[in-house]
């Protein structure tokens, strides 16, 4: 097996994204704070959303190098198309992780759903190179009749129905986010990248902890 790439750092990247605007959906969050870090280290200028710019929990973002010449904070409603048309125009690229979690099918699946199509049109319309999309393991793996040796690829999706008997919104909500943005990428064009992470794990940048850490410190603390 290849041996693993070093992990890049500011020293050897910093030139690469130099005059690239990239747009981060839901920048508070663990994966985007990782995502908006390495991008400001590679040289790019960054747009992050988030639903309060002055709230303390997104402190940490306007703390990173190369934060105060590079980034900027944007309060932006998913939901509002003109609000993330606003935000997308002049950007290169977007990459969105922004996303409801919970299990609440109301508040869930349609504003998963409509995030991502309004993220897909702006991106259109904004002629940006590229989308590149957060998803879920869950929106990929949960069908009681998978072989569990079964290998999951593009071409896989969990079963919705049973998804809804078990009342599983998240991973249906991700699910159907998914197909929708994937629909309206090849309607509009758009050169759409998707990756569903797993168990997401690692430091954290923010204050709050993500929902894959959480479960670590159950197992931790014994309230598992």
């Amino acid at each position: 097996m290849p041996a693993a790439a070093p992990a890049p750092t500011a020293a050897n990247t910093t030139s690469s994204g130099s005059g690239q605007t990239v747009c981060v959906t839901g920048a508070g969050g663990f994966i985007a704070s990782w995502i908006v870090k390495l991008l400001l280290e590679r040289g790019y200028t960054v747009r992050g959303t988030v639903r309060n710019p002055d709230d303390s929990k997104n402190s940490h973002l306007k703390e990173l190098e190369g934060a105060e010449e590079r980034l900027t904070l944007h309060k932006v409603d998913l939901l509002d198309l003109e609000s993330v048309k606003a935000v997308i125009n002049g950007c290169d690229g977007i990459i969105h992780t922004a996303s409801p979690v919970t299990d609440n099918p109301e508040e869930m699946v349609e504003p998963a759903v409509n995030g991502a199509k309004n993220v897909i049109i702006a991106a259109a319309e904004a002629k940006v190179r590229r989308v590149v999309f957060t998803s879920s393991i869950g929106a990929v793996y949960m069908d009681p009749s998978r072989n569990i040796d079964e290998v999951v690829d593009e071409s896989c999706w969990s079963n919705l129905e049973y998804c809804k008997n078990t009342k599983n919104w998240y991973c249906y909500g991700k699910a159907v986010a998914e197909q929708a943005a994937w629909d309206e990428a090849k309607a509009r064009g758009v050169d759409l990248v998707v990756v569903n992470p797993v168990l997401v794990l690692g430091p954290l940048l923010q204050s709050t902890m993500n929902a894959s850490t959480i479960h670590i410190l159950k197992y931790l603390t014994g309230s598992a």
